[in-house]
């Protein structure tokens, strides 16, 4: 039985690498070895970014809190410890949107906070 060559396969992957890289400058788009490894690079790193995005925002949001809560004089943990003395189940993206949106619902959560801590 003749052997079947790889040739297909091959070019269907280089083919795959390629397009992912396109794009890039010189030899990194043109050439399969050198394109693959910036591929897998780059790759990596969006995944890593997509997992540090998802960080960034949620210092953002705690960052819009804390300025919102001082302004009707608390801090954030102190809000944040009143709101879950007082059963409040609402998440910081909220918060946050609320803080920068709604600032009378905001100040009736503080209001609901300082009660709860005194």
């Amino acid at each position: 039985m003749a052997r079947i060559k790889g040739g297909m396969n091959a070019k269907k992957k280089h083919k795959r690498v390629l397009k992912l890289a396109k794009g890039y400058r010189g030899a990194r788009s043109k050439q399969y070895r050198v394109a693959k490894q910036s591929v897998m690079r780059a790759l990596t790193s969006a995944f890593a970014g997509r997992k540090q995005k998802k960080r960034d925002m949620r210092s953002l949001w705690i960052t819009r809190i804390n300025a919102a809560a001082r302004l009707n004089g608390m801090s954030y943990s102190n809000l944040m410890h009143g709101l879950k003395l007082a059963g409040v189940d609402i998440n910081r993206k909220m918060l946050a949107e609320m803080a920068v949106n709604d600032a009378e619902g905001f100040k009736t959560l503080t209001e609901i906070a300082k009660a709860k801590i005194a």
